[in-house]
Order: structure tokens, then C-alpha cells, then sequence
């Protein structure tokens, strides 16, 4: 059993928030999905529901305010026997209230401010302290995808994140790259997703697809595991696998990924972040489907 919150934990985490939250604000108004992880050899199962909207304001010429929100219910529907209540961890709520701010530097160059204050917690008692996470960042964006003078357009976003619910006190770096060397073909590199894909057409996309996912929360209610108090309770995947998106429009977008896990730590900690107990470590099958209206 691990004893402290791993590198590869807080790596995966930063990332996920911090890349996601980035690159919806470059192009996502909204998106709505279903997230599912059945346990292998057992009934239960990881059920995430999402929605995320965003609203970007022209607050003078190529300059942007962005406001935005993302709310995500996690389910964990626990059949095995376990030594602790499983209801008081069945569904876990994060609330994220997004504010950025995006402007050009130069013809070829975009900066990017973000601060994102979080809610994630059971939220089967009144709101305290302990619910509260504060991440934020600053990116320096170069995208020349709609250059048309460029034979492989690309986008480059480098920056610097902070996020609460590692428990570092200083910032981490960011790095992200897309490119397109064909009009059939495109492949990124970065977190929390690195892929390549296969243009059949304007409306039809495949891909291959390595990304993280996951979440850290606060559980309203403790309880004593094998002798030790849980105060918290954290997700961290890695996932490859394969995807499909269907374009309705130019703006709506349907998508479907499926895979297979190549890490999977879901565990409960204490108050200072260390493992108190494992709820499963097993890989299993991932879906991830849903639909997002972007620019």
C-alpha cells in the first residue's frame, strides 16, 4: 500500500485540471458527458456525469473575459463489503466557478490568466473551509491553426499551474502541442490527453488516445478505517484506447472514447493526504461519450 500522496498522483491531477480548464476556455461554450468505470471481478462501478459552460466576453479587440462554471457528480455505486459505511462516499460533487482573461501580445502570441475556485466534497453537511480548493495559472499561447499561409498549422501553449489539491505551495509546468502536417491527419502531445487522429471527412474522426482523468475531494462526514480517520478521497487514471467524433455542424460536436485503463488508484486519506485504505487498483474498461458545442 502506497504511504504518501505519489509524484505520479500529483502530476496526474495537475494535470487534468489545470489542461482541461485550459484548453475548453481556448474553444469549448459547452459541454455535457458520461463518464463510466466498471470495477473488474466485482459489481462495482465509477459513474461521472459532467456540464460545463462557458461564456467569453469581447472586453476590447482580441481581448477576452471568460466566465464560466463546471459542475461534475461522481457516483460510486460500492457492492463489494467493505469495513467503513459505503453511503457516506457514494456520490462525490465538484463545483468549478472559471474566470479568465486572454488578450494578444503579438501577431503570433496570446496570453492567458485563469483563477478557478473549486467545490469538491459530499456535500451532505453545510459547506466549511475544507471543501475549498483555489487552482489558477498563466499561459502564453501561440496558435496558428487558422493561418492558412502555414502548409501544418499548429498550437503551442506553455505556462505555469497551480492547483490546491496537491499540496504543493509553488507552481507547476505546463506544456501542450497540436499539430496538423495533413488535411487527413493531426496528432497533440501534452496532458491531460495526447492522440492522434484520422479525418474521413468534414463530419467523421478517429483517433487514438493515451489521457488522464480523476478527482481529490473532501468527505463531509469522516470515518474510522482500519484504526484511521478518512478525511478525503481521490481518483487518478491513466487510460488508452480509441475515439469517434461526429461534427452535426462546424460548432456541435458528438464524440465517444473507449479503452482500457493502464493505472487506476481510487483510495481514501487522511487529513494529511496519505492512504488510508485502497478501493481499487485493478485496470479495467473506460467509456467517456457526450456532446460540446465549441467556436
Amino acid at each position: 500500500m502506497i504511504l504518501r500522496f505519489s509524484k505520479c498522483c500529483i502530476i496526474s491531477i495537475v494535470s487534468i485540471f489545470c489542461a482541461q480548464f485550459v484548453q475548453a476556455q481556448l474553444t469549448d461554450l459547452a459541454r455535457l458527458e458520461y463518464s463510466f468505470i466498471p470495477k473488474s471481478n466485482s459489481e462495482d462501478q465509477y459513474t461521472r456525469l459532467r456540464l460545463s459552460l462557458n461564456y467569453p466576453i469581447e472586453t476590447k479587440e482580441n481581448c477576452y473575459l471568460i466566465i464560466g462554471a463546471e459542475y461534475n457528480r461522481v457516483i460510486l455505486n460500492l457492492e463489494d463489503n467493505y469495513p467503513f459505511d459505503t453511503s457516506l462516499v457514494e456520490t462525490i460533487n465538484i463545483i468549478d466557478f472559471n474566470v479568465g482573461y486572454t488578450f494578444k501580445t503579438s501577431e503570433k502570441w496570446r496570453l492567458g490568466f485563469r483563477f478557478n475556485p473549486r467545490i469538491a466534497s459530499t456535500l451532505t453537511k453545510r459547506i466549511s473551509g475544507d471543501d475549498f480548493f483555489f487552482n489558477g495559472g498563466a499561459f502564453a499561447i501561440n496558435d496558428r491553426t487558422k493561418d492558412e499561409s502555414l502548409k501544418r498549422p499548429y498550437r503551442l501553449i506553455l505556462g505555469l499551474t497551480y492547483n490546491a489539491t496537491t499540496g504543493i505551495p509553488f507552481p507547476l509546468p505546463f506544456i501542450s502541442y497540436y499539430r496538423k502536417p495533413s488535411d487527413k491527419w493531426s496528432f497533440s502531445v501534452g496532458v491531460p490527453k495526447s492522440n492522434i487522429k484520422r479525418f474521413f471527412d468534414e463530419k467523421n474522426t478517429v483517433q487514438a488516445f493515451v489521457s488522464l482523468d480523476g478527482y481529490f475531494a473532501h468527505l463531509q462526514e469522516p470515518s474510522v478505517v482500519n484504526g484511521k480517520q478518512v478525511d478525503n478521497i481521490s481518483l487518478s487514471v491513466i487510460v488508452g484506447g480509441a475515439g469517434y467524433e461526429y461534427l452535426f455542424t462546424k460548432h456541435l460536436i458528438a464524440y465517444a472514447y473507449t479503452g482500457y485503463t493502464f493505472r487506476l488508484n481510487n483510495v481514501l486519506r487522511d487529513n494529511n493526504r496519505e492512504v488510508v485504505f485502497e478501493l481499487d487498483d485493478l485496470n479495467a474498461f473506460y467509456l467517456r461519450t457526450g456532446i460540446k458545442f465549441k467556436i
